[in-house]
């Protein structure tokens, strides 16, 4: 097995749990709609079993495609359409000690360049300071590493996979099963009425390790994720709207 930057063993992607090789679609349905297809789908394939019909049949058939829906999260209509309503506000970190973060600012540049270079994950180091490495793995999963806590904590890793994409628009991703830190993020690029900047957007979600104690500790020693966050997005805005004047 692999060994990561800070000495220890690499999580690999189990392939049961994700398999883009084989499967290029991603969830696009929200967790409402996944748990009304289910329970309607079960519904309709019970019912249509029992009719022994070719009516019946057809219900059955239509029970099942919802059913698997809503176990699978992925919709084939939504990806012809290029529809998805699994918006990150209902991919949440599912503990009670998650922390929860969003901040916005406005970038006198056009939404395309400033998607383009946050695409790059590996420019992630560039514009979130806690953030050591960014490693690609393929179009739609990275390694993380992330710079080590106060009082001499241990580096941290995870593999995040890209889970809502909008050209342009929307960046959306979560860690995936193993990580040090169980995370999801998205950042939402909207260009402004006068056409001439962008309002961005970045929500993060995260569990610190150790849970809400840990983060006070670190808030107690100058660590304050969201005040990190802020100057992050004020450094990324002067980095562009910089190049932007030095290339005119």
């Amino acid at each position: 097995m692999a060994t990561s930057m800070s000495g220890r063993e690499r999580y690999h992607t189990n392939k049961q749990d994700l398999s883009w090789t084989e499967e290029q679609a991603y969830q696009n349905v929200g967790d409402l709609e996944r748990t009304l297809s289910g329970l309607v789908g079960s519904a309709l394939l019970v019912a249509g079993l029992f009719r022994r019909s070719w009516g019946g049949a057809m219900i059955a058939l239509t029970g099942a495609a919802l059913l698997q829906r809503g176990v699978t999260g992925h919709c084939m209509i939504y990806q012809a359409l290029d529809a998805n309503t699994n918006e990150l506000g209902r991919r949440k970190v599912r503990t009670g000690s998650a922390i929860k973060l969003q901040k916005a600012i406005r970038i006198e540049r056009p939404p395309e360049e400033l998607y383009r270079f946050w695409r790059n994950f590996e420019n992630v180091p560039q514009i979130m300071n806690q953030i050591e490495s960014v490693e690609i793995i393929n179009d739609r999963l990275s390694h993380w590493v992330a710079k080590p806590i106060p009082l001499g904590g241990p580096k941290m890793e995870w593999d995040a996979e890209i889970i809502n994409e909008i050209d342009n628009e929307l960046i959306g991703w979560r860690s995936l099963r193993g990580a040090d830190v169980e995370s999801a993020g998205s950042v939402r690029f909207e260009r402004t009425p006068d056409g001439r900047a962008t309002d961005l957007t970045v929500t993060l979600q995260y569990a610190p390790p150790g849970g809400r104690l840990s983060a006070w500790a670190a808030k107690l020693f100058g660590e304050d994720p969201e005040q990190k966050i802020e100057e992050d997005l004020k450094r990324f805005k002067e980095t562009m709207e910089a190049q932007a004047h030095s290339t005119s």
